[in-house]
């Protein structure tokens, strides 16, 4: 894990060395200021040496200011080391999910993503931090306190050998118990990030259902839930404040009781017990300090657990050496293709085999899950078929360069995705350098130029977040322009106008047709009516072809066919 996560230090590989030796520094410091504080007490003071005082307490005070500027420049660097260590961090595996096919997104929620992005960057950050300053001065502080504390009185100083391996017996033990717990709150946070992120993406239906108290009792639970287990870590990991306290308490008590009788006794300096009493605190508060840090470290742990998982995990499909750069044509095979998303036991696609000739119009009908949209997102590589090819323009799909392969590949999926940005800007997605004449002549085909005229900016009118102020429709036909943009081989149309009246459809349909004569194009729908006029349509049912034919055809000998055909055109009378 360490060492995945080490590799995003890079370009602050510096600040993040020169942080423990600024500490190493100010400890070493530190070290030797109450056994000077001691000797002003007993050579300076007690003895009413002005010299003597003056003389060192100067150089307390030069020593002091060293530390002092040693302590500033440690946190300085371990500040910017660490906030650089999660920038590179959060930017490396945000392009690492770029990487993804979908079959590695299916892997991961997206809640749980955006917490691994957050949450638990933040906590490796603030654990590296730690790392490379307290980790550093809290060992070190301790070690040598404890020789300087013998130094001064190896008597005295046997408390400390007694009373150190009993507070860290006890804090290993709380340790024990409570870093389990964090892996559990990380799980919870997912919980709650799903939660809320399916309510803000929904909350017009929520709305509309009047679903809020549903809604914020999800939320309730959600939060409840992190709240149970975050107050059950916090009640074990409390317990190291009254732990500490009690062992800093008795070694005063001890210090004061033995101290003051060897003092009596003649053996013992007024300043060298309070050079103990310095000791005793930077041992103790050291002990405290390592215990926070493998707290801190046991939280962390968890995190980078989870976005290690992430960065590991590989993308299923690459690019292979010497790829082909051009695609021919929008000719498209399977060859005994099988299909099985990870850990499934059935396969979704089953013994598929199907040509498709450039520029052909294709449809493709049939039962919800019947794998309609699993046969289509293998065409541009989306997922790779388990067994069998899929051929575009004569060449097996693995051998292509994917960026060629998915610049002539356009594809228009279920759900409409829009993004904050102006409509121009949203459409230039499939072809960055597009003129606004092309942008025009896109959307016209899409049917989308009359809607976006009707807005007060035209293509500068700015698109919400998810597209959530233009409607159903309207999203449908500006991804479907967007995707012409591309000027694509292949154009696949995956219910992508489940939302548009079939009026509008048709000029759709009429518009490709006329526009993109050589494109290949193929439509998913669950209407006959969008369909009816292809080349050849596909009939599926669970998993495998069940007929392919023109409508006519179709309409004649299959059966499912004609009773979907029958059914909508029964409801269209109706209507």
């Amino acid at each position: 894990m360490f060492k995945t996560l080490l590799r995003s230090v890079r370009q602050y590989r510096k600040l993040s060395l020169l942080s423990p030796l600024f500490v190493a520094a100010e400890v070493g410091i530190e070290i030797f200021i109450p056994y000077l504080m001691g000797n002003i007490i007993d050579n300076g003071l007690m003895k009413s040496d002005q010299n003597y005082v003056i003389h060192y307490g100067l150089i307390l005070l030069v020593m002091s200011i060293v530390s002092l500027i040693c302590g500033a420049s440690a946190s300085w660097t371990a500040a910017h080391a660490g906030a650089g260590f999660a920038t590179n961090l959060r930017h490396d595996l945000f392009y690492h999910i770029q990487g993804f096919s979908f079959t590695n997104i299916d892997r991961f929620s997206g809640s749980s993503l955006v917490t691994r992005l957050t949450t638990d960057i933040t906590n490796v950050q603030n654990a590296y931090q730690m790392l490379i300053r307290q980790a550093v001065r809290a060992p070190l502080m301790l070690i040598f306190s404890i020789v300087m504390a013998f130094n001064v009185n190896s008597q005295l100083a046997l408390i400390f050998a007694v009373l150190v391996p009993i507070l860290a017996v006890i804090l290993v033990t709380i340790l024990h118990f409570g870093r389990p717990l964090f892996r559990v709150v990380f799980r919870r946070y997912d919980t709650l990030n799903r939660v809320v992120r399916e309510n803000v993406r929904g909350i017009r239906v929520v709305k509309t259902y009047v679903r809020e108290n549903e809604e914020e009792q999800k939320f309730k639970a959600a939060s409840k839930g992190i709240e149970t287990v975050f107050t059950k870590a916090q009640r074990i990991m409390s317990m190291n404040g009254p732990a500490m306290q009690l062992v800093v308490n008795t070694s005063l008590l001890l210090l004061s009781w033995f101290g003051a009788k060897m003092i009596v006794g003649g053996t013992f300096q007024t300043g060298q017990l309070v050079s103990m009493y310095s000791y005793s605190n930077q041992i103790l508060f050291s002990m405290s300090f390592l215990a926070m840090i493998f707290t801190q470290l046991s939280l962390s742990q968890a995190s980078g657990d989870r976005i290690v998982e992430v960065l590991r995990d590989q993308p299923t499909i690459t690019d292979q050496d010497k790829a082909i750069s051009t695609v021919a044509d929008g000719s498209i095979e399977f060859k005994n293709v099988n299909f099985s998303y990870a850990d499934a036991k059935r396969p979704v696609l089953k013994d598929i085999n199907l040509k498709i000739k450039s520029g052909q119009v294709i449809g493709i009908i049939g039962e919800t899950g019947s794998g309609k949209s699993t046969l289509v997102q293998m065409i541009p590589r989306l997922y790779d078929a388990t067994r069998g090819q899929v051929m575009v323009g004569g060449h097996n799909v693995r051998h292509y360069n994917l960026k060629t392969l998915r610049d002539n590949v356009a594809m228009v999926l279920q759900t409409s995705i829009l993004f904050s940005g102006t409509i121009a800007e949203n459409l230039r997605w499939g072809n960055q350098d597009a003129t606004d004449e092309q942008v025009i002549r896109a959307a016209k085909i899409a049917q989308a130029d009359d809607f976006v005229n009707e807005f007060d900016d035209g293509y500068n009118t700015h698109i919400e977040q998810g597209g959530n102020n233009v409607s159903g429709g309207q999203q449908q036909r500006l991804t479907i322009a967007r995707a012409l943009l591309k000027n694509p081989k292949i154009l696949i149309l995956d219910d992508s106008t489940s939302a548009v009246d079939t009026h509008t459809e048709q000029k759709i349909r009429q518009g490709l047709r006329e526009d993109l004569p050589d494109t290949t194009k193929i439509i998913i729908s669950q209407r006959i009516v969008s369909i009816q006029d292809a080349d050849q349509i596909i009939v599926m049912d669970h998993g495998q072809i069940q007929d392919i034919g023109t409508h006519d055809e179709l309409v004649q000998r299959n059966q499912m066919y004609r009773e979907i055909y029958e059914f909508q055109q029964k409801a269209g009378d109706e209507n």
